[in-house]
């Protein structure tokens, strides 16, 4: 077989193709069905790994601070503080992987800090393994029920 040098590994880097679009910028896209733009605040997925007896505190600051929507799922893990030994029935039992709480949610750019801050301020403990947040890009949302996308679907 020929070597075609195609590989389907090839990646193409976005900077590269904003040139060919100089209105589209980090946040203004082009729409596809004119020639126009219009302003789009970049959604960004927050992820929360916390202590499970922080979850309620954590959940109505959220809701204090104008953030309705999240998803919550109970997790297991260590970081730093990698597990603790305990006695059971006069046995020692290394426990290294903890129970945790993980919240997600999807919020506009301009309500990031104010998530961001109510999470810290309603877990904060000030001891190992308070947890971490992790903040990302989110491309693209849609919403199942009637095909709404982008802003609207959050």
């Amino acid at each position: 077989m020929k070597c075609t040098g195609f590989s389907p590994y090839t990646h193409v880097n976005p900077k590269i193709l904003r040139k060919d679009f100089p209105a589209a910028s980090p946040k203004t896209r082009p729409r596809a069905d004119t020639l126009s733009t219009e302003v789009l605040l970049d959604m960004l997925k927050i992820e929360a790994i916390l202590q499970p007896s922080k979850l309620d505190a954590v959940k109505d600051a959220l809701l204090e601070a104008g953030i309705e929507g999240m998803t919550i799922l109970e997790a297991r893990g260590h970081g730093r503080q990698k597990g603790h030994t305990e006695f059971y029935r006069g046995r020692e039992y290394t426990v290294d992987l903890l129970p945790k709480v993980k919240i997600e949610l999807v919020v506009l750019d301009d309500r990031k800090e104010a998530a961001i801050q109510a999470i810290m301020s309603a877990a904060r403990t000030g001891r190992i393994g308070d947890g971490k947040i992790f903040v990302s890009k989110i491309d693209e949302a849609v919403r199942i029920r009637n095909d709404e996308r982008g802003e609207s679907a959050l």
